[in-house]
């Protein structure tokens, strides 16, 4: 990485030092089971598995107990959808997600579909955004569920999410939201958006790779059929032996956050102004994919017209770049996000994500600008 600007922090963030330094005992000094509470070994890894669980239900408003650890946020979209929506059916058979979601939500849903549940794929405005009053027109009294990310993994813009978790409540309607994008960006409280489940993926907050966590409403209940069996742990929704490392990991991730986001999201900020008004210097006919306003400033998806952007990245090797979502890296086709905001085929295919992080540097912008103009001269 030190010969390459790492540029792609949407696709995955490095582990923090400080979470590392946490994490590390819990391998091989701190070792045992945290379901093994018969001695003392086990217990403390009890204890840390449960002080992780207070940390990341302080980032988002919610109780420790509503807090149910994962593999990441692909098994927590899982387990809130399917599991969710096989609770409800038969007397809830529908429901309604976003043409844009992550491949994890849509490939979620497509599977009720095979179940024999209804589902409803809305499609978005030109700037990515959900038109409110069009959710509302596809609520039915069967409708059981609406699932709609909070920040998009791709363009970056951010939902109405108060809004949408409104009229869920309204209506009587759970309210799914995938945040693996905004927790530990922006501010969450699930409270306030009156979710019902909400997703949360380690690797995106500086945390560790292969944790995850579901939140859970308890008041009112939500209700859960598993996707696996075993030994009932995490509130019967996972069995398994949770990874005590990976978790306290996730834990310390999300404290951190807590303490750093405001001064994160202006950095980010900050290089997101500097590198687009280098770029649109450089190129006056460069355009944003996504809202301008209503986004996470640590996004960039742009259109180079004229140019392809797969083969923009084969002429940048030195910058870590996409051209969409890490999921959609091996597809051929051009962004889906991209062709559900409107973009033809054809502009589509010149996109690029770009994104920054905690541990960016303005000189990392300096060099992309500097990259761009002699690659592309």
């Amino acid at each position: 990485m030190s010969q390459v600007i790492y540029l792609d922090y949407q696709a995955s963030t490095p582990t923090d030092p400080r979470v590392l330094q946490q994490m590390l005992p819990w391998f091989s000094v701190d070792f045992a089971n945290p379901h093994a509470i018969d001695h003392q070994p086990g217990q403390r890894a009890n204890q840390a598995v449960e002080q992780a669980r207070q940390q990341v239900a302080a980032l988002i408003g919610a109780e420790p107990r509503e807090i149910i650890f994962t593999s990441g946020a692909t098994e927590s979209n899982n387990l809130a959808i399917l599991g969710g929506m096989r609770f409800l059916h038969p007397q809830k058979n529908h429901l309604i997600t976003v043409a844009t979601e992550h491949k994890c939500v849509l490939e979620s849903a497509k599977q009720l579909e095979k179940e024999g549940i209804e589902v409803t794929f809305l499609p978005v405005q030109r700037d990515g955004l959900l038109d409110l009053a069009l959710l509302e027109k596809s609520f039915r009294p069967t409708t059981g569920m609406v699932s709609v990310m909070m920040v998009n993994n791709e363009i970056g813009v951010i939902q109405p999410v108060e809004q949408i978790g409104q009229l869920c409540h309204q209506h009587g309607i759970l309210y799914h939201c995938d945040a693996a994008q905004a927790a530990g960006k922006i501010t969450i409280n699930v409270q306030r958006i009156q979710a019902a489940l909400l997703s949360i993926s380690g690797h995106k907050l500086y945390g560790p790779k292969g944790i995850g966590a579901l939140y859970v409403r308890h008041r009112p209940r939500v209700r859960l059929q598993p996707l696996f069996y075993g030994g009932g742990q995490e509130r019967g929704f996972r069995s398994g032996t949770l990874p005590t490392p990976l978790c306290v990991g996730l834990g310390a991730a999300c404290a951190i956050a807590v303490q750093d986001m405001a001064k994160d999201v202006a950095f980010v900020q900050k290089l997101q102004k500097k590198l687009w008004e280098g770029l649109h210097n450089l190129f006056p006919d460069i355009r944003l994919n996504g809202h301008d306003q209503h986004r996470y400033p640590g996004n960039l998806n742009i259109c180079f017209p004229s140019r392809v952007g797969q083969k923009l990245l084969q002429q940048l090797p030195g910058l870590a770049i996409s051209s969409g979502s890490a999921c959609s890296s091996s597809d051929i086709e051009p962004s889906y996000v991209l062709r559900a905001i409107g973009l033809d085929k054809d502009l589509a295919q010149t996109a690029l994500r770009i994104s920054f992080g905690r541990f960016s540097t303005e000189m990392d912008v300096d060099k992309t600008i500097a990259y761009f103009q002699q690659t592309l001269k």
